[in-house]
């Protein structure tokens, strides 16, 4: 009876053993695959690279003054300002940091680790696409100290150090999406690559237009490279058929274009003088722009008018004079109907354009001299974006007709948007033109073009500003102490309640710290 109590209190005791190993092994989820494919990390990450800059451009976009909010005060961004103990116009920095971090490091090792030198370009194109937008928005941005999960500050690198780290990941992209080895696959990459479905050939292109906008940004230094960036150009979209687009299904609230009606995140932003005077004729020679009925909203009785960021709210316009919402609505009209341009729950978002590469490509040209280059690059960007406004509209079947071939040509034939010739090419038509291409999508871009050329700056060939009509706002935020806006500060609830040290050695303390000029846009 003994030795059989012995046997059953051996017994307990090894299963208890057992049990309690096992259930604190927690780290083991029968459940749970411990170990994903490598492609199952990237449709997300394909989601945040074309909404996180919708996100910020709610804030950038009101410094850029493609819009305004039309409230009863002046707020903080039409005033160059900022929110203080808010993430807003940070969501670029969360999600390169956060919703890429470590999901974009396993990404990459796996890819790495199995051959898949595809996916690997791809990873190493989103990599370098994070830092482009962050360093863009941010200045300083923490690189070489990122995710290391053993640190709880992090000392941030140079700006100048982010674009050598954007260039060198480009590269090394552009060299692995051209490699047909290993287990390069584009069936398995286009299972979760919702933006072109595994065409490596794409990406790759999409590598060489970020080379071209990164090398672009260089136009204020020595060692600016006009062939450079017109080299990379010519390696990348060759048509709209190229641009780089999300598509929406619209079934839920998250796989909804964020600047759709059913989101309502611009409810109460309306369109500025700037870009109606921009397509109205007011800058160019009385030439109504085609686009414009396409892309912007009426006044319910039907007249194009923009809001002045000066103003506050509609000022002394009477309601029918008031510019309708975004989506073409009055008030906060338009939901669950057909929108405009961009502004639908199903139009396609993008990242990057065959119109915006022209001109990117038309003002490199044109820096260097080469004035018949510019001309026809720059042609090319007119004439894709408003093919591209086209297709926009007919994403979801939006209210807006279609812009006609005669409608098309007679603006392509006018001298105020076309010089005769190359000699009549000017910075402040291909810098509008650009402008106008990018307006509602390309906030980040934009706001380097702006900064390049100090906001403000005259354009000698044409004698009118680069942006012409662009004017600064007379109330500045306080904390400006009448200075300009130069970068938005660093996510707050990552860098300012817990980064504080890292954020002191650069000056990111100072309530002016959105003043400081970055390193690109300097001499």
């Amino acid at each position: 009876m003994k030795s059989f109590r012995k046997i059953l209190l051996a017994g307990a005791v090894a299963l208890t053993s057992v049990s309690c190993n096992e259930f604190l092994d927690v780290n083991n989820n029968p459940n749970g695959p411990q170990k994903v494919a490598a492609n199952l990390y990237l449709a997300p990450m394909l989601h945040w690279l074309a909404t996180s800059p919708q996100f910020d451009g709610r804030f950038v976009g009101r410094y850029t003054q493609q819009f305004v909010f039309a409230t009863t005060i002046l707020t903080t961004w039409d005033r160059m300002g900022y929110d203080p103990s808010s993430d807003n116009g940070a969501q670029q920095w969360r999600d390169v940091y956060w919703s890429f971090g470590q999901n974009l490091v396993d990404m990459t090792n796996l890819a790495e680790a199995e051959e898949r030198w595809d996916l690997l370009g791809v990873a190493k194109v989103l990599k370098a696409w994070g830092w482009q937008v962050t360093t863009d928005l941010h200045g300083e941005i923490i690189i070489k100290e990122a995710i290391d999960q053993s640190k709880f500050t992090f000392n941030y690198d140079s700006q100048e150090y982010a674009y050598q780290e954007i260039l060198k990941l480009l590269n090394e992209a552009i060299v692995l999406l051209q490699r047909t080895d290993g287990a390069v696959d584009q069936t398995y990459l286009a299972r979760t690559d919702k933006m072109y479905n595994g065409d490596r050939t794409k990406w790759l292109k999409l590598a060489y237009g970020l080379k071209a906008l990164s090398l672009n940004h260089y136009s204020r230094k020595a060692s600016y490279k006009p062939a450079d960036v017109i080299a990379a150009v010519n390696s990348s979209f060759a048509s709209n058929a190229d641009d780089a687009l999300l598509q929406f299904p619209g079934t839920q609230n998250d796989d909804i274009n964020f600047l759709g009606r059913t989101r309502g995140n611009f409810n109460a932003y309306r369109q500025t003088q700037f870009v109606v005077g921009l397509m109205n004729g007011t800058q160019f020679g009385g030439v109504v722009d085609p686009r414009m009925t396409r892309m912007l909203s009426p006044s319910p009785d039907g007249v194009y008018r923009g809001l002045d960021v000066n103003v506050v709210g509609f000022g002394a316009l009477a309601v029918a004079q008031q510019p309708n919402n975004v989506y073409g609505y009055v008030g906060t009209g338009g939901l669950a109907q057909p929108g405009r341009y961009l502004w639908d729950d199903k139009a396609r978002m993008p990242v990057m354009t065959y119109a915006q590469l022209q001109f990117i490509k038309a003002e490199a040209a044109y820096r260097m001299g080469d004035l018949a280059t510019a001309r026809a690059a720059y042609i090319a960007g007119v004439s894709a974006h408003i093919d591209f406004v086209n297709s926009r509209n007919l994403d979801n079947n939006q209210a807006p007709t279609q812009i006609t071939a005669v409608e098309k040509a007679a603006f392509l034939a006018s001298s105020a948007i076309i010089p005769a010739t190359p000699a009549g090419m000017s910075l402040t038509l291909i810098m509008s033109q650009k402008y106008i291409a990018q307006w509602a999508w390309g906030h980040n871009e934009i706001w380097m073009d702006m900064r390049r050329y100090n906001y403000t700056d005259v354009d000698p060939a044409s004698g009118m500003q680069v942006f012409p009509g662009f004017s600064l706002p007379i109330n500045l935020f306080p904390d400006n102490g009448g200075k300009i806006v130069q970068r938005i500060r660093p996510r707050f609830n990552s860098e300012y309640v817990w980064n504080r040290v890292g954020l002191e050695a650069i000056g990111g303390l100072a309530l002016d710290y959105h003043t400081k000029p970055l390193w690109i846009t300097q001499p």
